[in-house]
Order: structure tokens, then sequence, then C-alpha cells
């Protein structure tokens, strides 16, 4: 038991005894510094991976011979136009402007014969700014980034043959980011900029050297950003000083030695699209989207998008090619039809593309549009025109609402998206929230009405993804909704410019999903799906999913409900005119046979109309270029449109008229309820219109009493009180010192208040300047003081007062503050037109109404529905709304009685208290210098009203924003067959109805512009459309009748698909129920016998 000898065993290797050595542990931070030395450029680039990353370059003649042609100031030329004119000699070096300017370069290629065999020949090219490469028989091939971002275009194996070979470049003097000066790009143009043209050369690429280059930067951004305490960080430190050891300058046998030692790191398959090859297990958590983000316009105008359209699709076709796992997907119908009517080659690669699956045209709508300003109406157009286009030109329509970069989500686009056939939703702006951050990346987003919509806002925080080792990690480290899906979407890109993915972005996307694979820890990408993939997968979780109830309100670009005042008015504008054509030209349309249906025309304003609400343009956050387009947009809009009434006024047997007599007068009326009104017919007289119906007889107004009028009393100097039957007002200094209701006894402006207060602000954002405006702007309150009160007008049916006041010596407001008479006791209101001329700078100037009402709600009217938001800053959340948007009224109310300002063209107000704000104009100085600078004529009314909101106000703020217009007919009115409305709610229905749309189905035979061939097909027959929806938010019936001889009713969707035959029509009668749900907005289908 004791005293044995052990055996000893054999050591089983040949460890030492002694350390040969001392070996000490990696300096992190130097050893990760060194990676990026490895490919920096700089002192280093002749002694590291750079100097081996061409193996020969061939510029100047005979290898590189470059003309130019310089087009006239602004003009851009078609390529047919250019290769016309007489080129002249040039060189790299010289400078070409000024911006926004076009050159058409001749570039004769030779590659000469030591370059002929090498593996990758290159043209490389970089002027800084964009570019085209066509062929030299006018094909456009792809687009050029300039600054050293997309600079190469690969030869073709044609050009190895010793022989010239021709191409073109189409330069544009703009940047991918427009034309700033200096290295702000949200600053104005820089009219005179110029651009040098710096490289010229045919490259031998280094296929091995580039391949590498990737591998480190990759894997080196492994040991940069996974954990210090993880092996896999500690290995990617390692791979990357292996690596560098490894390299051997001049030796290219080293690349491929230093690339195999990357790939004990990315796996084997990282130079191709087999890497994503799911293992089993393996399933990927990050799905990748190719995307090129193209603001329609931005810091650029329309006309430089449609080159930024072909540059960027061409780019990803070619990549296609190149990379079989790159999915595209791409937003914006407009742009697509750009594409078809300006670059027919661009746009049968595009089709391929479709066609194969891999180029997916997604969102639905015309544009990427705001949602914040548009009408109803307006959103439902964007989604109409949208779909139609996709399915007319690809035979199918977008499930996916895509809107990356938009300013905020109206509450009723979720049922907007599923009345359009959209299921899911997906953008991302809300992580640029300044005050919270919002709580959810995955989850269903419900409407006013209740109905849903999947939301998914990727991870990445950003629609135009570097597809950087970061992007794909964040996904996962950001991801707001683990617990119930932990999947996300990257969707990466060169974007807003335009450009979409590059090579680079694959390549490193490739590695990424290699790491995953073999290493692990990053979230495992996966490439070669679509969206509707990835939805799909979500919609089969959506029980599951959080929910999040009414608008998503963005915290950031507030001031964008009142930058570019003009641009705005225009947009309401263009919306009541459209609304008016089209209920016209319906009724015209079925009476007379000779009459057509506009639809050409009608479709063309709103096409335009669409376009103006891309959500740079109105919002006001565009370069000034892009609002002289957009005005000469509008003003053809109001030239056709006024072209489109006159011509259905006269189906109807009617004109319009300035003036008119008491005998000879009739009003025009596209409103579907009962309206009486005092019109001026001419100077000095006034009758009375009231009915229902398009066509309103005047009628004389009998002042029987004289309470019945109205009457002003001046009290003392600059004092006056404005009475009629139902408000007392008392004016002083332009502000009105006491509002008084007659009916209810009630005052409503507090004791020593002061309501119709200008009141100024400084207006000096953290940098977006006509974005945003921020919530310490109000802590620089100004009350501007007025001069005397003076009277303006003295009628019997109107008075009026008058008051000057000074903002600066620069600017100044008139304002004309008026009472009309209470017709039959009808409630009235305060009506005030201001017309300020306005030249300052960072400044922004309100209205104020102290109203004594209580509540800690207010409401605002939005599309097709009301958004009650808090009036207090209990939470950061509520203060973060000290802006929002509004449509055509803002209301307070508490029980019993409140307070409605109407507007006819502003979007911005705020509700603190019991303090009603108005936003009027600001003076924001970039991206446009010029940015509102000018005359301005701005209305709104003060209206009061018994009992909380309620239809009375919705209806005086349809007729406040469309006034009836005088007209006159060669015939006697009784004649007139519009005397009576064509289709009417009925006495009993729910006030709340509201009938907003009357036009003709888009696929009516006599109306149809679908080229035969077209997927929408033409239906026999003649119908119309009806629009209505719920305005108060309340379960609403009624009735609907009509004159027409209708055999049939449907209910359809809003691309006018039938849901459901309306089964108790009745026939005889011309009528059927509606039953809406709160906020709920439905269509009807009218087919006539």
């Amino acid at each position: 038991m004791g005293g044995e000898s052990a055996t000893q065993r054999k050591p089983i290797s040949a460890y030492p005894v002694r350390a040969p050595k001392p070996v000490g542990q990696y300096i992190a931070n130097i050893y990760k510094d060194r990676i990026s030395q490895f490919y920096a450029k700089g002192q280093w680039e002749n002694n590291n991976l750079n100097a081996m990353m061409f193996e020969g370059v061939a510029s100047g003649e005979p290898h590189v011979e470059l003309s130019v042609w310089d087009a006239p100031g602004q003009d851009r030329p078609t390529f047919d136009e250019a290769v016309k004119h007489e080129f002249r000699k040039t060189e790299v070096g010289a400078w070409f402007g000024p911006a926004w300017s076009t050159h058409w370069f001749k570039v004769i290629l030779t590659v000469p014969k030591d370059l002929r065999d090498k593996r990758l020949l290159e043209l490389h090219w970089d002027a800084n700014n964009e570019g085209m490469v066509w062929t030299h028989d006018g094909k456009p091939l792809q687009g050029l980034t300039g600054g050293g971002e997309r600079t190469e275009w690969i030869l073709p194996d044609s050009f190895r043959d010793g022989k010239e070979h021709t191409i073109y470049i189409e330069m544009a003097c703009n940047g991918m980011f427009g034309a700033a000066k200096g290295g702000d790009i949200i600053q104005p143009p820089a009219p005179n900029k110029h651009f040098r043209l710096d490289k010229a050369e045919i490259v031998a690429v280094n296929p091995d050297a580039r391949q590498l280059y990737i591998d480190i930067w990759i894997i080196g951004d492994a040991a940069r950003e996974f954990p210090s305490e993880s092996w896999e960080q500690h290995q990617a430190l390692k791979t990357c000083n292996e690596i560098i050891e490894a390299f051997e300058l001049g030796n290219k046998d080293s690349l491929k030695k230093c690339r195999e030692i990357a790939q004990q790191y990315l796996g084997p398959d990282v130079d191709s699209a087999r890497v994503y090859d799911t293992k089993k297990g393996k399933q990927p958590l990050v799905f990748g989207i190719g995307h090129c983000h193209i603001d329609s316009c931005w810091l650029w105008p329309w006309d430089e998008t449609k080159r930024k359209v072909a540059r960027s699709w061409s780019n990803q076709c070619d990549l296609m090619d190149r990379y079989p796992e790159l999915n595209f997907a791409c937003s914006q119908a407009q742009q697509y039809k750009w594409c078809k009517q300006l670059y027919p080659h661009v746009w049968e690669r595009v089709k391929r593309k479709v066609s194969e699956g891999r180029f997916h045209p997604i969102g639905g709508s015309w544009v990427e549009h705001d949602t914040n300003m548009p009408s109803g109406e307006s959103l439902v157009r964007q989604f109409l025109y949208g779909q139609r286009f996709f399915e007319s030109n690809f035979g199918k329509r977008s499930q996916t609402f895509w809107l990356p970069d938009t300013f905020g989500y109206s509450s009723q686009l979720p049922q907007l998206c599923r009345l359009s056939g959209m299921t899911r939703f997906l953008t991302q702006k809300l992580s640029w929230n300044n005050i919270n951050k919002f709580p959810h990346t995955t989850f269903n987003w419900v409407a006013l009405d209740g109905t849903q919509v999947i939301c998914h806002m990727p991870p990445s925080e950003t629609y135009t993804a570097e597809a950087h080792f970061s992007d794909v990690k964040r996904s996962m480290s950001q991801h707001k909704s683990l617990d119930q899906d932990h999947t996300s979407l990257l969707v990466f890109g060169k974007g807003d410019g335009g450009g979409g993915p590059t090579w680079q972005h694959l390549e490193k996307l490739r590695r990424c999903r290699g790491i995953s694979d073999t290493v692990g820890l990053l979230p495992r990408v996966s490439l070669g799906g679509s969206v509707d993939d990835f939805f799909d997968s979500l919609e089969r979780k959506a029980d599951s999913l959080v929910t999040w109830f009414g608008e998503l309100y963005f915290e950031l670009h507030r001031g964008t409900y009142t930058t570019q005042a003009n641009n705005k008015k225009f947009n309401r504008k263009a919306e009541f005119v459209l609304r008016d054509i089209e209920q016209l030209a319906t009724i015209a349309s079925l009476k007379e046979k000779d009459y057509k249906y506009p639809k050409k025309e009608i479709d063309e304003m709103w096409e335009a109309t669409l376009l103006c609400q891309f959500h740079d343009c109105l919002p006001g956050s565009s370069i000034e270029m892009c609002y002289d387009d957009s005005d000469k947009l509008y003003a053809q809009i109001f030239k056709t449109g006024a072209k489109l009434l006159k011509d259905a006024c006269k189906a109807l047997s009617v004109f319009e008229v300035e003036t008119t007599s008491m005998e000879r007068g009739i009003t025009l009326n596209t409103l579907p309820w009962y309206r009486e009104e005092l019109v001026e017919i001419s100077k000095g007289e006034f009758g009375l219109a009231k009915g229902v119906g398009p066509l309103l007889k005047l009628q004389q107004y009998e002042i029987r009493q004289e309470e019945d009028g109205v009457k002003l009393h001046k009290q003392s100097n600059g004092v006056f009180v404005l009475e009629n039957k139902r408000l007392k007002v008392r004016v002083e200094a332009g502000t009105i010192t006491s509002l008084y209701d007659k009916y209810d006894r009630r005052e409503i402006i507090p004791e020593g208040q002061r309501a119709n207060q200008f009141v100024l602000f400084d207006d000096k954002p953290l940098y977006w300047q006509a974005w945003d405006v921020e919530v310490y702007h109000l802590d620089t309150r100004k009350e501007l003081q007025s001069s005397e009160t003076q009277v303006h007008e003295e009628k019997s049916h109107r008075v009026s007062v008058i008051t000057k006041t000074k903002i600066s010596d620069e600017s100044h407001i008139s304002t004309i503050i008026s009472l009309s008479a209470a017709v039959n006791e009808l409630q009235s209101y305060v009506e005030v037109q201001s017309t300020v001329e306005w030249h300052e700078t960072m400044k922004f100037l309100k209205v104020e109404f102290p109203v004594d009402i209580r509540n800690t709600e207010a409401s605002y009217e939005t599309a097709f529905g009301i958004v009650r938001r808090p009036t207090h800053y209990n939470t950061s959340w509520d203060m973060a709304k000290f802006e929002v948007c509004c449509h055509k009224f803002a209301d307070l109310s508490e029980h019993g009685y409140g307070v409605s300002i109407l507007n006819d063209s502003k979007y911005g107000f705020a509700t603190t208290g019991s303090l009603m704000r108005l936003s009027l104009l600001r003076s924001s100085k970039a991206p446009d210098a010029h940015a509102d600078m000018g005359s301005h004529t701005i209305r709104w009314a003060i209206f009061p009203h018994t009992g909380s909101l309620g239809a009375m106000t919705v209806r005086k703020a349809y007729e406040f924003n469309n006034p009836l217009k005088l007209l006159e007919s060669p015939h006697d009115f009784a004649a007139l067959d519009e005397q009576e409305p064509p289709v009417w709610f009925t006495d009993n229905s729910n006030p709340s109805l509201i009938l907003d749309t009357i036009k003709r189905a888009e696929d009516d035979e006599d109306v149809s512009v679908e080229e035969d061939e077209s997927p929408l097909k033409k239906k026999k027959g003649q119908s119309v459309i009806l629009r209505i929806y719920d305005s108060l938010g309340g379960r609403a019936r009624g009735t609907i009748e009509t004159r027409w001889p209708v055999k049939r009713v449907s209910k359809v969707n809003l691309l006018e698909d039938e849901v459901e035959e309306v089964t108790g029509f009745d026939v005889a009668e011309g009528r059927f129920e509606v039953d809406l749900r709160p906020f709920e907005v439905a269509s009807y289908r009218l087919e006539l016998a």
C-alpha cells in the first residue's frame, strides 16, 4: 500500500520545460488602430494594401480622349439633341459649371496592350458631381455619383480589342445632395458653383486586393464592435493582425494567403451568393432589401430628379446582373412614369427585372407624400393613382405602404391602406424623435375607426443603411419588439439623392452573413427575398403584436406645418377646385350627351397636385427652385381648372360672373347640405342664397328690424363694437377684448385678455431651419402693438374695421375684422382677413385666441376625422406636442359650449391651457434663402358654438373654404335641373355624415383613358362613385337618395373594387341606407340604368 514507485506517464506534447521568450497580450486599442492603417489613404497608401489595388492605369490620350459640349443655361438636353452639336477638346483638371448646368462628354477609350488581359478593367471617372454613362448609340448604362463614390464603370470585354470605343458621359453640375456651398448640404445652392474633373482613366483592378479590402474592413468592424469580453471579438482582432502580418508588398500570392486567413473567420462562401444558403438550424433574423430613396424634389428640382431616377435604377439593374442575391424595392409611381416617358431603355430594363421578381415596385402611392396636411381625398388619390399605375404597368398592386422619410403619420392611414389593398406599412422616421423614444419596432397600428395594419420600423433606424457591420448589429441590439418577434428588415443603399446599393454594400453583407454562420454573435442577415416575404412572416404573428392607436406624431420638423405658406395655400385651393370640378363634371356628363367627362385633364390636375404633396415640397423643406416649379404647376392646375369649370357650367346652362343682379343671380354650391348665406352681388348690394343643391337662386334679404342686421358702434377713439343678433364684438387696437354670445349669454374672452393678438417669436432651431421649431421658441414671445382701429366697411349685411400692425421696419400687417348679419338666427362667426408684408429673418408670426373654455384636450381636424391632443404638459409626450397639425379648424370645447378657429390655408396650431394659437408665417433661410418673403393674404374666423364640437363646425369650415360662386343663366331659373341635388342625405340622416366626393368611376367605358392592352379593363355603362365619412367619431346612420336612374348600388374600396352589393337599395325611390363606424370612410358605386 505504501512506498511503491509511481509510474510516470510521458508527456503527450513537446511542452517545453523553460519559457523560450516573453509573450504579451495584445494591447487592444493599438492593435485595433493598426487595422485601419492597413487600407488607409495618406502617408501609408504607397506601402499598404492600396499600393496593390491596381495592376495598371492608362490616362490621357491616346487611351482616354475627351471632348465636351456645354448645354446652354439650365437646359437638360436629351442624348439625341446633345450629339448633334460640335464637341470641343477638354482634359482632366478642367472646371465645369455653373450649378445646374449640363455638359455632355464624348469619351473615346483605347485599352493599351498591357492591360487587355487583366481580370477587371474599369473606367474611373470622378468629376465630383453626378453623371450618366451612355453607349455610343444612346442607351443609358449606369449612373455616376462623384466625390469618390460610384466613380467606376466596368468596361465590356469587347473593349479589349485595342480599337477605339466611344461612350458618352452626361455631367450634371450638382452633387448627390444638390449644389450647396461648402459642407452644409441644407444651405441654399451656390449658383456659380463649379466642379473639377479630377479623374478619367482606364484602371486594371486587382480583384484579390479589392476583396481583401472588404474582408479586413468587416473583420475589423467585428474587432471594434463586438463586446470586448467575447471570444469572437478577440478572434477578429487576432485574424486582422494575422492578415496584416501575412501581407507582402508587391507579392500577389500574399493577397491569396491573406484571404485564406480571412476566410477562417468569414467562411468559404463569401465570394458568391452561396453564402446565403441557409444551414440547418441557422435561420436568418435580419432580412436585407436594397433600396434607393429618391426625393422627388428637395435640394434639387424635379427635372434633376428625373435624371436621378434613370441613373439610380440603371445602377441597380447592372448590379442585379452581377449579384444574384440583390432584390431591390423602390416606391413612387410618379418616378416610374417619368422613367417610362423619358428613358425607354431604362424602363425596359426595369420591367425585365420586375418580371424576374428582383425589382419590386412598392408603396402603392403616387409619391412618398406628406400625410399631415393633404386632405382625406388627396390621400385616397395618392393610393388610387399609385396602385392603378403599378397594376397597369406591372400587372399587380403593392401590398406594403412604404413611407420611410415623411414627417409624421396621419391617424387614418391604416384605414386608407386597407381600403387600398395594403395590409403593411414601413417607416423609420420616428427614430428621429428629439424628445421621446418611440417604444416599438413591430406593432399593429390602429386607425381612428379601428382598422389596423402591421407596421415595422427597421431597428437599424435608417432607410439608407450603408450595410455596415454596425447596421446588421443594430438590427438586433435596437430592436424594441423582441418579446413579440425578433426579425427585422435592413433597408440598405445610398438614398435621399438616389443611387441605391453599391457593390461594396453587397460585398459587406456577404461577409456579415459569413461571420454569423462561421463565428456567430452577429445577427444572421439574409438577401434574396422581398419586403412582402418579410411581412408575410409577420402577418402570421399579428395577434401577438402590440398595438398603437391613433396618429404617429413626429417629435421633430414641426415647422413644416407652416413653412412656404403660398405652397400650402395652393394645395388647399387645388383640393377644393378638384372637388368642385369632379362633382360638376359628373353631373354634366350624365345630363348632356355632348359633354364628355374630362378624365384626362382631371388626371393631369390630380397628378400635379399629388406631386406637390411630396414630403419635401408641401412641408416647405426644399430649395427655392422647387417652389418656382410648384408655382408653375399650380398655375397650370388653376388654369385648367378654370376651363373645366367653365365647360361644366356651360353644360348646366350657367356661367360664372363677377357681379350680378337679384333677378339674374344664381350661386354655385357643391356642398351637400342646406346653406343659407348672404352673398355680395355688386358693390353695396347683397342677396340671400339658401337651399340645397348645385344651383341656389338669389333672394332678397329684408332686414325687418334693426337687430336682424349688423351694426357698428364707435365707443371711443380706436374702440369699436360690432354686433349682430348672435354676437357682440369689442375691437380695440386690432385685438378683440370682448366677444359676447348673446344667445348663450356668455363672454368668450377672459377678462383682461385679448384675442386676435399677433405675437412674434424668435425661430432658431438646432439645425433644420425650414423643418424645425423648437420648444424654447415659446420663451421668446413678443406681443405686437397695433395702431388705432378704423372703420373699413359699414353695410347693412356686413361691418368691418381695419387695423395696421407694425412688425419691424420692413414688415407690417393690415387686418380687417368683419361681422355679417346673422341670417335667421344661425350661429355666426367673426371673420378676419390679414394681409402681411413679410421680410423677416428667423422669426415666427402667430395669432392668439385666449378663450374662457377649459378642457384637457383640444380637437383638430385631420384627414377624414378628428384628432384630440392634450392642452397640458403633464408628461414629456404631452409637451412634445407643443405645435401640431390641423386642417380647416381647431376646436376647444367643454360640456355645453366651445370655440372653433377656422382657417383657409393654415396647418400649424397649438392649444395650451385655454390659449389657442394659429401659426401664420415663418422666415427660415435654409434651404430656401427667400422662403415666405413677400405679401400674404390669410383668412381665419372665430366661431363660438353652443354645445361641444359638432357638425356645425365641420360644415362651417367647409363653407369657409368653399364660398358660394356667382353665376347667371340665359334661361329662366325654373327651367334648370340643378335646383335640386342629384344625390343627397335625407333630413333624418346623422349630420356628422359628410358626402365628400362625387366622381365618375375610373373604368367607365365613356370615361376611361386606359389603353386597350392595360390590365385595367373598361366597364360597360355609366356609374358614379360617392365617398362619405363620419366626421365626428360616432356611429353614423343615414339615407342616401338620388335623382339619377340607378339600377344597382355596391360598396367599393378606394380602388373601386366591389366589396359587397348594397342589398337594401330601393330602385323605385333611388334610396339606400348607410351605417358607418366612428370615423369610417365608405365608398359606393351607383350603376346607372
